[in-house]
């Protein structure tokens, strides 16, 4: 028996998480959420460790925003930037799961070809 075509608020759901997944989905906003679990930064320390210009990181870090990762804080003449949920980061070591498999998958079949 096939599954019932998922309802208005399965699509909606399906299409918030790649939304979050779309932020996420470019290495320098990666990038900024690893930097970002570690302490919040405001946009000149993030332009400097990434070697960007600071409007490229805050385009970068718009994304990330408007996908609900991060929040930010004006003080004065800078913005700083932290983590909303930092339980993405649980995200990053599934990742980090999927490409070891991946990797002994392909040395596994390298070896089978040879």
């Amino acid at each position: 028996m096939e599954a019932p075509a998922p309802g208005i608020y399965q699509k909606a759901r399906y299409a918030a998480r790649a939304a979050v997944l779309k932020a996420l989905a470019h290495p320098t906003r990666l990038y900024i959420a690893d930097r970002l679990s570690e302490r919040e930064h405001c946009v000149c320390e993030l332009a400097r460790l990434i070697g960007a210009d600071v409007s490229t990181v805050s385009r970068h870090l718009l994304v990330m925003k408007n996908a609900g990762l991060v929040s930010d804080d004006k003080r004065g003449t800078s913005v700083y930037y932290r983590l909303r949920v930092p339980c993405i980061l649980g995200f990053f070591n599934c990742v980090e799961q999927v490409l070891k498999l991946n990797a002994e998958y392909f040395r596994a079949a390298a070896k089978v070809r040879h």
